[in-house]
C-alpha cells in the first residue's frame, strides 16, 4: 500500500482508515505525526516507513515525529493509539515505545483532529 502524506488542507476521512485498515492489519492503521509540522503519513507496514517519507518528502526531523496506530472503528476516545518503536528516543526524553510526554500527546490528538474528518 502506497504511504499517503496528509496535511489539513487534504484530510483523510475516516472511512478511508477504515478501508485501509481491512486492507493491512484488520482493524488497525499505522501512522506517524510531525507534531513540528502539524501532518501524518498513513498506510505503512511499518512506522519506521512512514517515518523516512515524512523525512525525505517533508523536511521532518526525528524528535518531532511519534509513531501512532488509528482503530477507525473503535469510539473516539479508543481511536488513537500511542505505541510503536519508533517513539524509543533516549536523546529526546523518550524511553519507551509509548508517548511519555501528555503535552505530546495532547498535540498528536489536536493534529488528528484536524486531518481525520468524519
Amino acid at each position: 500500500m502506497e504511504i499517503k502524506i496528509i496535511k489539513e488542507n487534504r484530510p483523510i476521512r475516516r472511512e478511508e482508515l477504515s478501508e485501509m485498515a481491512r486492507d493491512m492489519f484488520g482493524d488497525m492503521v499505522k501512522a506517524v505525526v510531525d507534531v513540528e509540522q502539524g501532518i501524518m503519513a498513513v498506510g505503512g507496514e511499518f512506522h519506521s516507513e512512514e517515518e523516512v517519507v515524512l523525512m525525505e518528502k517533508e523536511g521532518s526531523k526525528r524528535e518531532h515525529t511519534w509513531g501512532i496506530n488509528f482503530y477507525p472503528e473503535n469510539p473516539n476516545e479508543e481511536f488513537i493509539e500511542f505505541d510503536s518503536m519508533v517513539n524509543i528516543k533516549p536523546s529526546f526524553g523518550n524511553r519507551s515505545r509509548n508517548i511519555e510526554d501528555p503535552a505530546i500527546h495532547q498535540k498528536i490528538k489536536e493534529i488528528v483532529k484536524k486531518l481525520v474528518s468524519e
